[in-house]
């Protein structure tokens, strides 16, 4: 088993890090700038920047939010939300960005994950996927990517779509549960291990992380390359010393 990568995120909206429940009810965690500079302190992989309302707004990523954390960041760092050309990952790239994730686009364009792979190298590209269960008799399928901040159905089977992601070469997926999200009860196990049993590239597993316990069954029993939280960092619950010594305690390998 590879190092695995732990990782905070910072959902920001006016210019401000929020939190949220199954992508709405958000509250205000903490400043971006302070909040990057504790956790490149503390020892985090890397982090994610998303800029949440950007596609629900129908605008681009504001630059300026990006920068300021661009200018203290010390890990590698990946900003997500408004992405939807290689000339908005450009822009990003150029300001100092590490990694670029789209996810909306990716559903509408597919064939911008081949051009961004062509450009830059699937390294920098993370495409992520949000999903979402859905009951029986519903005539959509259980496990179902919801782009537009879980607004909007696709109908694509969570899967397929992983798979199809891979093929047109992104370097790696960020898979978010929107039914766990912030709820604080676990990681979708269920979801998370599908899609990374379906892919040779790394999964980041997203949405529900509550307890030191769902990192560990995140790697464990959902295969996760690397667990992302957003809740039990922002408000001190957990640190990443102590996320990173529990999982080494049991056997996980981790950058310590």
């Amino acid at each position: 088993m590879k190092e695995i990568r732990i990782i905070p995120c910072l959902d920001v909206k006016d210019g401000r890090v929020v939190k949220g429940i199954n992508f709405v009810n958000l509250r205000d965690a903490r400043d971006p700038v302070e909040a990057t500079k504790a956790y490149c302190r503390e020892g985090a992989d890397e982090l994610v920047f998303l800029d949440i309302f950007a596609t629900v707004e129908n605008r681009k990523t504001r630059l300026e939010w990006a920068k300021k954390v661009c200018d203290v960041v010390t890990i590698p760092f990946a900003v997500g939300g408004g992405i939807s050309s290689i000339e908005d990952m450009a822009a990003l790239i150029d300001l100092g960005v590490d990694k670029v994730s789209i996810n909306t686009a990716a559903v509408k364009k597919p064939e911008l994950i081949k051009e961004a792979a062509k450009q830059f190298g699937r390294e920098r590209l993370v495409v992520a996927i949000d999903g979402r269960k859905n009951p029986p008799g519903s005539n959509l399928p259980r496990l179902e990517v919801v782009v537009k901040s879980g607004t909007e159905s696709t109908r694509l089977e969570i899967v397929d779509w992983a798979r199809r992601v891979e093929e047109l070469g992104a370097g790696e997926i960020l898979l978010t549960s929107k039914d766990a999200d912030g709820t604080k009860e676990g990681y979708d196990l269920e979801m998370t291990r599908a899609v990374a049993e379906a892919v040779s590239i790394p999964v980041t597993a997203s949405g529900g992380a509550g307890k030191l316990e769902h990192l560990y069954d995140a790697v464990v029993t959902g295969k996760a390359s690397a667990v992302l939280a957003a809740s039990i960092f922002h408000f001190g619950e957990i640190s990443i010393p102590e996320a990173k010594r529990y999982l080494k305690e049991r056997g996980i390998p981790v950058k310590i």
